[in-house]
């Protein structure tokens, strides 16, 4: 931090994957941070430097904040007291067997703030939360601490990228009260643009709104995400129907500068913590709101996603001469994407489950996901090599394209199957090597050879 933009004290409650992240990089920023949780082993592990979760280049951030003594992790929110900004960083989960957002840890760990928020003090939402959230959160701090105030800055995370995203955001957004500033009030803006100094300095894109709008952006994006990502694996379902070829469709309508290419690779589809219950969430709320009508696409975008599943499935059956009883099948993936451990909602887990399910001896690996696997998806084998995956399979189905797995020499990697057959998942796989080699190569919207 300048000279001119002196570091602040600064509190995140909640330190999970967000949060996490959030509070090291608020530390490199050079900032004086307190990371609050109310899981003891967590917080014993950040404190040591130890990272509960795999994301690339966070383990190096952590060490580096710990290091410079700008970062401490406690259970204790009385920790909070003094700070002039507090972020809250909880997690939204999907409501149990509803689509809304479970809001249970949002309004504890708000409740828990109140206790240590003074005047002059600012509490900044970063969770994913229903429109509409924001103001009566603001209400209730308006309430308990006469001059303090909340404002909502919306987090873009991507797994995998989490650190670049937070260092190096592509934009900024800030949901602040209409009278921020005035008659003396917290000037939000003001004090969040001292947060994010640094970032502002480097010319980053700012959007200041209001609470709702602020709400709605990350769900919003979210929906368009995993509508063109549905929409691509629409266009594999009728390609498949024709005999086209979806990826030279896509490659073809992504020259479209109005569409572009990103996000039309077709496959296995979306999975997660946020996706899935975002786009459910933002269902729920339009209903309450009564406008449902709006966001009816949504359902047959969920309902797209979860045919892919099915659909990976039936062609392994297929290719399998009809019958899944006592093939041996190999799943190289877990993680519901590459560069992470996030199992949450995993397509691959799913379809590796339903070929179980269906008979078939499965094998599951993944470079990262090995112990979220193990902890939470017990009836399945997992090993720890994709060698080991596929010994003596009759398949191998590529469920999460990890660089690992696109980068097999499928020549020396057919000398360990019992039938060298090859299901593409997300069409990460050079088609002409593996079939130079002596695959019969399969992928959802491809054409057969």
């Amino acid at each position: 931090m300048s000279e001119r933009t002196p570091p602040l004290r600064i509190s995140v409650v909640g330190c999970g994957y967000l949060g996490a992240v959030h509070a090291a990089s608020m530390a490199e920023l050079g900032h004086e941070v307190v990371g609050v949780d109310t899981d003891a082993e967590k917080v014993e592990f950040l404190a040591a430097g130890r990272v509960p979760f795999f994301e690339p280049g966070f383990s190096d951030l952590l060490r580096r904040a710990l290091d410079s003594g700008r970062l401490t992790f406690t259970t204790d929110i009385a920790a909070a007291t003094g700070a002039a900004v507090h972020f809250l960083c909880v997690g939204t989960p999907q409501r149990r067997g509803e689509y809304a957002a479970d809001l249970t840890y949002v309004e504890a760990a708000t409740s828990s703030l109140l206790d240590v928020l003074g005047p002059g003090e600012l509490l900044v939402g970063k969770s994913t939360v229903p429109v509409g959230t924001a103001a009566r959160l603001a209400e209730r701090v308006a309430e308990r601490v006469p001059g303090a105030a909340l404002a909502w800055n919306p987090e873009f995370l991507r797994e995998g990228y989490a650190v670049q995203d937070t260092l190096h955001p592509d934009r900024l957004v800030y949901g602040v009260p209409a009278l921020s500033g005035l008659d003396g009030t917290v000037d939000a803006e003001a004090l969040l643009d001292r947060v994010y100094a640094t970032i502002v300095a480097e010319g980053t894109p700012k959007v200041v709104t209001d609470y709702a709008t602020a709400e709605m952006v990350k769900t919003a994006a979210n929906s368009f995400l995993a509508t063109k990502i549905s929409f691509i694996n629409a266009m594999a379902e009728l390609c498949e129907a024709t005999g086209a070829d979806v990826k030279q469709l896509a490659d073809a309508i992504g020259h479209d500068d109005r569409i572009g290419r990103k996000f039309l690779n077709a496959g296995l589809g979306f999975g997660g913590g946020c996706l899935p219950k975002d786009i459910r969430a933002f269902m729920a709320r339009a209903g309450e709101l009564g406008a449902d009508q709006a966001l009816t696409f949504l359902r047959e975008v969920d309902n797209i996603n979860m045919r892919r599943r099915i659909r990976m499935v039936e062609l392994a059956r297929q290719v399998c001469d009809g019958s899944l009883l006592g093939k041996r099948i190999a799943v190289l993936g877990a993680a519901f994407k590459p560069d992470s451990d996030d199992i949450r909602d995993s397509p691959a887990l799913n379809v590796a489950a339903q070929l179980q399910l269906q008979g078939a001896d499965v094998r599951v690996t993944d470079p990262a996901a090995g112990d979220n696997v193990r902890k939470h998806w017990g009836q399945l084998d997992f090993v720890a090599s994709p060698e080991e995956a596929a010994e003596n399979a009759d398949v191998v189905l590529l469920l999460t394209e990890w660089r690992q797995y696109r980068e097999l020499d499928p020549a020396t990697f057919g000398k360990v199957v019992r039938t060298r057959r090859v299901l593409d998942g997300r069409n990460a796989l050079d088609r002409e090597a593996w079939e130079a080699a002596g695959w019969a190569y399969r992928a959802l919207g491809r054409r057969n050879a």
